[in-house]
């Protein structure tokens, strides 16, 4: 029993001596130079020997005793997860595995607020290069810095919410408790664990929309129907040109309700994922061309030509082909409802470039009546029209555009639209080039 009492104390010696050195070399360098530099000094005559040594001293004890305040002179950064350093707070290799497997971002601070482990779910969200910096160098939120500070102050564990807006707005809940590792002494180290909220937060705001916005859209349908149905059972029962007329509007705003319930169910699954950017390489002009080629039809019925224009070497994007269709389909759609009497549409596609990043341009224009500029602002709003009732004449439900912004915000990609009076307007979708 003494003889492994003796042998650990051993070991406590050369990890304490190990630390000291490491430490300190900082501050022997300093004073290895500042002798070398009053040596050279004394030597030549420049200054006195007894002079330049008392000079030393000074400036070798102001040295010393910093050190011993601040408790380091060259804090040591950990450069890898796996170097022996970490190890020893944190444990073999196989617990830092452990640590990697988990889906919740997770770091660990030192008592100065610098990082000394992050786990791979953390580095989207601090870097790869975090290790050995301030979390306030990394993480750029003022809630999370001041309850990691106040933690560090009073050593209670706290949890705090807060919303990162950029460049998709995200929500997390942060987790900050101290922790007492084995090897480490005080003051302890401070574990941050995060949980991202974005998806039962973007839930709740579709609940609240969809009560506020969706009721109001319903409820007129829902009272048409209502009327004619009992209109049809009173006076107009046995009336056959009255029953074919109002079943027919019955079957408007049937058609009017169905399409507005398909663009809530297809708005709230964009924004479910609007956070998660796409994987595939899509050609974009095969999706334009699938889709004008669905078109063609409604096109006829309106009047309207649809022209499609694009280069022969077009780049490749990358995104969700079937929410890309959804984007060109809404926006030709909405040039052929609103557009239809410049009997002409143009869709067009280029490459292009945004702050030094090749990009893809994809533009749709109409020749129609075009729109005021104080409506171009609220266009993407969820149910927004400039004349909401010729909208709902023409089938609109007010959610397309909306849609489309969401669709064009997970491509990472912007919307541009631009419009005047008489004539026309121009919708214009940037995407990134794959790769």
């Amino acid at each position: 029993m003494a003889a492994a009492e003796g042998g650990s104390r051993l070991r406590q010696g050369r990890v304490w001596l190990r630390d000291f050195w490491s430490r300190w070399t900082g501050t022997r360098t300093f004073v290895v130079t500042a002798a070398f530099i009053f040596l050279m000094l004394s030597v030549t005559g420049a200054l006195h020997p007894s002079a330049a040594f008392v000079s030393f001293l000074l400036l070798a004890g102001i040295a010393v005793a910093r050190a011993i305040a601040v408790g380091e002179t060259a804090p040591i950064r950990i450069q890898s997860r796996h170097d022996e350093s970490t190890r020893s707070a944190f444990g073999t290799a196989p617990t830092l595995a452990i640590l990697n497997r988990l889906p919740d971002p997770l770091f660990v601070l030192d008592g100065t607020g610098r990082v000394m482990l992050g786990n791979e779910a953390a580095e989207p969200l601090i870097g790869k290069s975090a290790v050995g910096r301030h979390v306030a160098t990394v993480l750029r939120v003022a809630p999370l810095i001041a309850a990691i500070e106040s933690v560090m102050q009073d050593g209670t564990a706290r949890s705090v919410e807060y919303a990162v807006p950029v460049p998709v707005e995200r929500y997390f809940n942060a987790f900050v408790a101290p922790i007492a590792a084995e090897g480490v002494g005080e003051p302890s180290l401070y574990l941050v664990l995060l949980h991202d909220l974005t998806d039962a937060k973007r839930v709740e705001t579709m609940r609240v929309d969809f009560v506020a916005f969706a009721s109001h859209e319903l409820k007129t349908p829902l009272a048409s129907l209502s009327g004619f149905v009992d209109t049809l059972r009173g006076h107009a029962k046995d009336d056959p040109e009255a029953r074919e007329k109002f079943l027919g509007i019955m079957a408007d705003q049937a058609g009017r309700m169905r399409r507005l319930i398909e663009d809530l169910l297809s708005l709230s699954r964009i924004e479910l994922r609007e956070h998660v950017r796409p994987s595939d390489t899509i050609d974009l002009l095969g999706v334009v061309s699938d889709v004008t080629d669905g078109l063609t039809p409604v096109a006829q019925q309106y009047g309207v030509e649809i022209a499609v224009t694009a280069p022969a070497n077009l780049p490749r994007i990358r995104g969700d082909r079937e929410e890309l269709a959804q984007v060109v389909q809404n926006l030709a759609d909405n040039a052929l409802r609103y557009g239809r009497s410049g009997k002409r549409v143009e869709i067009a596609l280029a490459p292009d470039e945004k702050a030094g990043r090749p990009m893809v341009r994809l533009s749709v224009r109409d020749f129609g009546p075009g729109i005021a500029k104080e409506h171009l602002p609220r266009l993407t709003e969820r149910f927004y029209r400039v004349d909401a009732a010729a909208s709902r004449a023409k089938g609109g439900t007010g959610l397309g555009l909306a849609i489309v912004k969401h669709i064009v915000n997970r491509h990472q990609g912007t919307l541009q639209i631009e419009s005047e009076i008489g004539q026309g307007s121009v919708f214009t979708v940037l995407f990134p080039v794959a790769g």
